[in-house]
């Protein structure tokens, strides 16, 4: 008989602590654990009992790279609860908001933690000594995207301004208007960004996903609300989301694995959003998608860079055109207020690796009787164990270090967001005959 052990104990080039082992015993997979060994942190448990106005800002510190999803989420969530209808200045500044983070977080991971996987290097820091201008344009694109979060958010890690039923301060016309050249040297960049990653050699693998995503009832690509549909003709409100999706205990993470009841695991992100949103892109972002070759029921993983080069590009043209139109709101709208009321809300929106989801629910006096949180990495989870179980059932051939690549780009695929740290990686393998 004979065995073998992969073993990945620290992922790198992702957020947050994780590893991966895979036991194959006589050429068979035997089992494949995508591990997540954080401690658990408890926000659920820590939002019981607080203000419905804190939930934003406590939530936001769940990620500090994508905090924008999380408040919008639980903003929705209890205005949703509070029968509260937020403005369309609103409205078009959360937009913007998140815009701003599908930017730099979408930046981040092509240039510094996924382009190094496709070209042949060990970190992003190592490529730019051969691509020095391409890091650079990727860090301008972040930079850019980081400013936008400021202006509208307050800062740029865990913006401070958004909060239940608005924003503490709604920036001035003209503090927008001026920001556009920056959105337009963004847009540029994000044109460049779809050519380049475009090229890359990608392995062939494809698979049969059920792509989730939201779909907006404004004729818009999805961003902050909408009802979730799927590939295989699930369309439902949001607040029907438990009924079609439950979290699962799995013995080797600390993290839920999310799956389709009846069909089992599904897939969240950028491919999903644009396999049922194509037709909502912008048109500089679609002419160009169409123009590389994108097909939009793309099924390969691997080609998630350039799903999410155009998802920046859309998210750029988009802010272009929504710091062009935004109207600054009335003193009575400013000073609307959301009333408390014993009930139950559920908000979703598009983190830039998937839907998020939230559930409050309240008591009279505004305090969170209890919250439940579903974020886009425990949705894909189940699904990047299926990748890698099909990518080493097929190349068993393969040495340890190929296959061991091969994997961990594999998971980066999907831009997991364990949390916001990133460590080295060290591999262990065992071989016996």
């Amino acid at each position: 008989m004979s065995k073998k052990i992969i073993e990945v104990k620290y992922l790198a080039r992702v957020e947050g602590e994780g590893g991966l082992r895979i036991s194959i015993e006589n050429k068979k997979i035997k089992d494949l654990e995508l591990r997540i060994f954080e401690p658990p942190r408890f926000f659920e448990a820590f939002l019981q009992g607080r203000s419905f106005n804190e939930a934003p800002d406590i939530t936001s510190r769940i990620c500090g790279i994508c905090p924008v999803a999380y408040q919008t989420s639980a903003a929705s969530a209890i205005e949703d609860a509070c029968q509260f209808s937020i403005s369309e200045s609103t409205r078009t500044l959360r937009r913007l908001l998140y815009l701003g983070e599908w930017i730099e977080s979408h930046s981040l991971h092509m240039y510094m933690l996924h382009a190094p996987d496709f070209l042949g290097y060990e970190s992003g820091i190592h490529m730019a000594k051969d691509y020095p201008k391409e890091v650079k344009q990727g860090l301008e694109l972040k930079k850019i995207g980081n400013e936008l979060m400021s202006l509208v958010g307050g800062r740029e890690i865990h913006p401070i301004n958004m909060k239940v039923g608005g924003f503490y301060r709604f920036p001035r016309k003209r503090e927008l208007e001026n920001f556009l050249p920056r959105l337009e040297k963004a847009q540029e960049l994000a044109e460049k960004t779809v050519k380049l990653v475009s090229t890359f050699p990608f392995p062939d693998f494809t698979r049969d996903y059920e792509y989730v995503s939201l779909r907006s009832p404004h004729n818009e690509y999805p961003v902050e609300g909408g009802r979730v549909v799927s590939n295989r003709g699930l369309d439902i409100d949001v607040s029907d989301y438990e009924k079609h999706f439950e979290e699962i205990h799995v013995p080797h993470s600390t993290a839920l694995h999310s799956v389709h009841k009846g069909f089992g695991s599904y897939h969240v992100g950028p491919l999903a959003r644009l396999a049922l949103n194509f037709d909502r892109l912008t048109p500089k972002a679609r002419e160009l998608a169409e123009k590389v070759g994108w097909n939009p029921k793309n099924q390969n993983p691997f080609r998630s860079i350039v799903a999410r080069a155009i998802e920046v590009l859309y998210a750029c043209e988009e802010g272009i055109r929504l710091a062009g139109a935004y109207v600054e709101p009335s003193s009575e709208m400013k000073a609307r207020v959301v009333q408390a009321r014993p009930a139950t809300g559920m908000g979703i929106s598009e983190a830039p690796r998937g839907i998020l989801y939230h559930r409050y629910r309240l008591n009279a006096d505004g305090t969170i009787a209890e919250a439940k949180i579903t974020p886009p990495t425990s949705q894909n989870q189940s699904c990047i164990e299926t990748d890698l179980r099909e990518l080493v059932s097929a190349r068993m051939s393969w040495g340890k270090d190929k296959i061991t690549r091969l994997c961990e780009q594999a998971i980066r695929n999907y831009d997991p967001c364990i949390s916001c740290s990133t460590h080295f990686l060290k591999v262990t393998w065992e071989e016996k005959q």
